[in-house]
């Protein structure tokens, strides 16, 4: 019939849906100009007329056989496999708490999934999963090098247990943070609570290092803990100052602000605390009087 595939996408096009010819300028906006045939009623497929170069009009019946076929235009896969994601966006709760809800309601039906069929749990909660499982292959070896520095520079096993039983003090401070600012304990919150460790046990080597010096300068123990919480109050104050106002900048990031929180809230809380319990656990371990003061 002298028609080629280009002819008749064309043709259709213009019949069904127009196509642009030209562009016409309305004040500061170009508007397109779409032409499109011109007909009083809805055709059928099968009525639709075509023009051959010779300018006879066939119908598109004639050109081959209709059909009505749905196939997927883009077939996502996920590690080779075919799949279907949903995405929900959720508001006045954490996404960790609302994807355990849905599954728990969601095992009737994952029961009964014919084989070959599985549903999973992905997004934010599935990448978390995935960074918390990285962080855990190297813990053992973090800690293992934490606690060798740690005796390296006490030079005593007295020592090093007050400087790692500070760690957790910095919880108190963390976990009024993410729930006052209604922040989720995610894979960053974890990482600040790490960091946080750190900072707190780097604070209590400071304290009780001065300790550790006022004993070898022939101090009484109830005096060298005294006057190391004395001596050593204000650098550890003002170092802590110095962190929480840096990570301010940072708590207005929403994938970085739980961290944020996490460093602040925790240093605010945990140097106070330091502070009153480095000296009374020295107090504890060396029996110290309240006459020895």
């Amino acid at each position: 019939m002298g028609l080629t595939p280009t002819d008749v996408a064309q043709q259709l096009a213009f019949q069904l849906n127009g196509f642009n010819v030209t562009d016409v300028r309305q004040d500061v906006r170009s508007v397109q100009v779409i032409a499109r045939s011109a007909r009083e009623g809805v055709l059928l497929p099968e009525d639709l007329e075509l023009k051959t170069a010779d300018g006879r009009k066939v119908l598109l019946s004639q050109l081959g056989e209709l059909s009505i076929r749905y196939e997927d235009p883009v077939i996502k896969r996920y590690n080779r496999e075919p799949f279907l994601a949903v995405h929900a966006d959720v508001q006045g709760a954490q996404p960790p708490d609302v994807t355990a809800a849905i599954w728990a309601d969601m095992q009737p039906l994952l029961a009964e999934l014919p084989p070959g069929y599985r549903i999973d749990i992905g997004g934010s909660v599935e990448q978390s999963g995935k960074a918390d499982s990285s962080i855990q292959k190297l813990q053992p070896l973090m800690l293992a090098l934490m606690l060798i520095f740690i005796m390296l520079q006490m030079r005593s096993f007295t020592g090093t247990f007050v400087v790692v039983a500070t760690a957790p003090l910095g919880l108190v401070g963390a976990v009024a943070a993410l729930l006052l600012f209604n922040q989720p304990f995610g894979f960053t919150a974890l990482l600040g609570l790490i960091g946080l460790s750190g900072i707190l046990m780097r604070n209590t080597m400071i304290l009780a290092q001065q300790v550790q010096d006022n004993f070898d300068s022939g101090m009484q123990a109830g005096a060298a803990v005294v006057e190391a919480a004395v001596q050593r109050s204000r650098p550890v104050v003002l170092t802590a100052l110095a962190a929480m106002l840096a990570f301010i900048p940072l708590a207005m990031d929403l994938f970085w602000g739980p961290l944020a929180y996490v460093l602040i809230g925790g240093v605010a809380a945990g140097t106070l605390i330091t502070l009153l319990f480095v000296p009374a656990l020295y107090a504890l371990l060396f029996k110290v009087k309240a006459s020895d003061y």
